[in-house]
């Protein structure tokens, strides 16, 4: 079978989005758990159930939400707004009710976007018991004076909090971690589009044998990294880098969040991909407000974890509304987030750092084989300059990165001199 080409791959993702979109989801319930069972289909999974109760952290598991139904009917009977044509209509953690009454007191319990009239607002209620409704301001002003039935058919109850993961095991144990959230209902780019894309990046890494152990975490955002914090405190040391995927399909220039660290070495190598690829992109400081990067860089654990998305969150008009659709995430650009992320671990994967072993004068290549095995290649200067300047910076101090940089050179080139070298017995890790 002939590889899949970025095209295929961009048109298999926004498959998955449309797939997913549908769902209600939230921080706990039957919808993570149908979207895991989809997610399931592409890559296998590890699903974790935690009570609600457990202490994690500084939180505590909260009841598990599911909702069956909810509407809001005229006196007719008429749904005028009506959870079956969107579970964006419903606020999010919304206790049952079952009553009839008149507009005015109806209105204290609905949401809209004024100045998007047509547009249906995101919301949720996660921690305080509330009821209510989410819809458009145009459909609002269209209501008449009158009584409504207001109905939701929902549950609220000791339960569970779910979370799955999905392991590549590497060469080595030390792990670098892929986060993305699964808790947002029918919003297609915020997650849906991080969620595809992390579920075909580690469809693309299963295909390799890595250097790293990449373990992908799918969880509800904020309780569902901090639940995966405190289920493998023991276990955090492992974690060299880590990366959370968000906002990951819209048509905006790629950015990239640094961790709060700065300069780990997931972001350095954000840092150098995007500007070797020439893409129009952006990079911007640590801020504690976001998606999980948050948790994960915590003072207490401080890992180097960083976050890519195209344009950030609430950066778009579109952001937590019913416009955030399939129809505003494009295969193309979720294709283009995802070769960004095969690049980045590409280099992240082989960065190391080399003792040279002939340290004294430069060693003699030509009776080594090295020379002649460049013969014919359009880029033998180049590939001769890369072994020059991995043997000139292989003092254990030095990453391959680091010898790109001060180069200039390519660091697939200079990757592929270091593996000629090592194999040529002139360098060690």
């Amino acid at each position: 079978m002939a590889p899949m080409t970025t095209a295929d791959l961009g048109e298999e993702m926004h498959t998955l989005v449309e797939r997913l979109y549908p769902l209600c989801r939230s921080i706990t319930g039957d919808g993570v758990r149908a979207t895991l069972e989809i997610v399931g289909e592409y890559v296998p999974l590890q699903v974790h159930e935690v009570a609600t109760g457990t202490q994690v952290l500084d939180w505590t598991v909260p009841q598990e939400w599911n909702i069956r139904d909810a509407y809001v009917a005229d006196a007719a009977g008429n749904r005028v707004v009506d959870f079956a044509a969107s579970s964006l209509h419903v606020l999010g953690y919304s206790v049952p009710v079952s009553r009839t009454m008149p507009l005015a007191e109806l209105r204290t319990h609905l949401h809209t976007l004024p100045d998007q009239p047509d547009w249906v607002p995101y919301r949720t209620s996660y921690y305080k018991p509330e009821w209510g409704f989410c819809l458009a301001q145009a459909t609002l002003d269209a209501l008449a004076d009158g009584e409504y039935e207001v109905r939701i058919d929902s549950t609220l109850a000791d339960g569970h909090l779910t979370y799955a993961e999905h392991v590549i095991p590497g060469q080595v144990p030390d792990e670098v971690i892929v986060s993305c959230h699964v808790c947002h209902p029918s919003l297609a780019n915020d997650n849906l589009a991080g969620i595809a894309v992390a579920t075909f990046l580690a469809r693309a890494l299963a295909e390799q044998t890595p250097y790293y152990t990449y373990r992908f975490i799918y969880a509800p955002g904020t309780i569902g990294a901090i639940t995966w914090l405190a289920r493998n405190a023991e276990r955090i040391d492992l974690v060299r880098h880590g990366l959370v995927l968000a906002c990951a399909g819209d048509s905006g220039h790629l950015t990239y969040k640094q961790s709060r660290r700065g300069d780990a070495e997931i972001d350095r190598v954000m840092r150098h991909v995007l500007l070797a690829s020439e893409r129009p992109h952006r990079v911007t400081e640590f801020t504690p407000y976001g998606y999980d990067e948050r948790q994960y860089c915590s003072p207490g654990f401080d890992l180097g974890v960083g976050s890519l998305s195209r344009t950030p969150y609430a950066g778009y008009p579109e952001y937590h509304t019913s416009a955030d659709n399939p129809g505003f995430v494009s295969p193309e650009a979720m294709a283009d987030t995802l070769a960004v992320c095969r690049e980045a671990f590409a280099v992240l994967d082989r960065n190391r750092r080399y003792v040279n072993l002939s340290p004294y004068g430069e060693p003699q290549l030509g009776r080594r084989g090295l020379y002649d095995s460049l013969g014919g290649r359009s880029d033998a200067k180049q590939a001769q300059m890369a072994m020059l300047w991995v043997l000139s910076l292989s003092d254990g101090e030095h990453s391959l990165l680091d010898v790109a940089e001060r180069s200039g050179l390519p660091f697939d080139t200079v990757a592929v001199a270091a593996d000629a070298l090592r194999g040529a017995g002139l360098i060690k890790a």
